[in-house]
């Protein structure tokens, strides 16, 4: 009874993560979408996009990383990439978040889960590089399809984007950062994107 005590405690510590508003918006621009939507939502990429990874995944070990990877975001709130916060710092504080949150599940159940957070954060397996090429997609078509959305608030240049967003997309999906460099440039041009792509 105790392991299911810690594991019902976990998730309705999670649920807070309904709460946590990020900048993106959704593509209707009738809201700011949450960190439980985004981490659904790219559960989701993860199953219809599998076949652009750069090579051959577990899908369904991505789709776990992705519905993990956020959970910190419960103490630490949406730490946006054009935010200006440094990396170091909120790695520690992440980190620290995974190690409360997890924590609180059955000890091999936690441990299991905090390694694959920390596998998706350092990125070096295949799953994990897709999953966060995935991380990065979501937004940047995002703003794309609401005409520069957080891009136009923060004054984000076309330069940023391609490096705050093309590293990290092109080595785990190449064929989704090449329409994204066509989104990209159509958007920093004034045309509206191709919906064909």
């Amino acid at each position: 009874m105790k392991r299911l005590q810690q594991q019902l405690r976990f998730l309705r510590e999670i649920d807070r993560l309904k709460s946590v508003v990020r900048q993106s918006p959704l593509l209707d621009r009738s809201r700011r979408e949450n960190s439980a939507e985004h981490s659904w939502h790219l559960a989701m990429y993860a199953q219809v996009l599998a076949e652009y990874a750069s090579g051959p995944v577990d899908t369904a070990r991505v789709m776990q990383m992705l519905l993990l990877h956020d959970i910190v975001e419960v103490d630490v709130g949406d730490l946006p990439i054009h935010g200006g916060t440094s990396s170091e710092v909120q790695a520690q504080l992440e980190d620290q978040a995974a190690q409360r949150l997890f924590g609180l599940l059955p000890a091999q159940q936690g441990d299991a889960f905090l390694a694959l957070w920390r596998e998706f954060e350092q990125a070096q397996t295949a799953d994990a590089q897709f999953a966060k090429a995935l991380d990065r997609f979501q937004p940047l078509l995002v703003n794309v399809f609401t005409e520069g959305g957080t891009w136009v608030q923060n004054d984000v240049s076309q330069q940023q984007v391609i490096e705050r967003y093309g590293p990290v997309i092109e080595r785990g999906a190449p064929q989704l950062w090449a329409v994204c460099q066509a989104w990209v440039t159509r958007h920093f041009s004034g045309q509206p994107p191709d919906t064909e792509d």
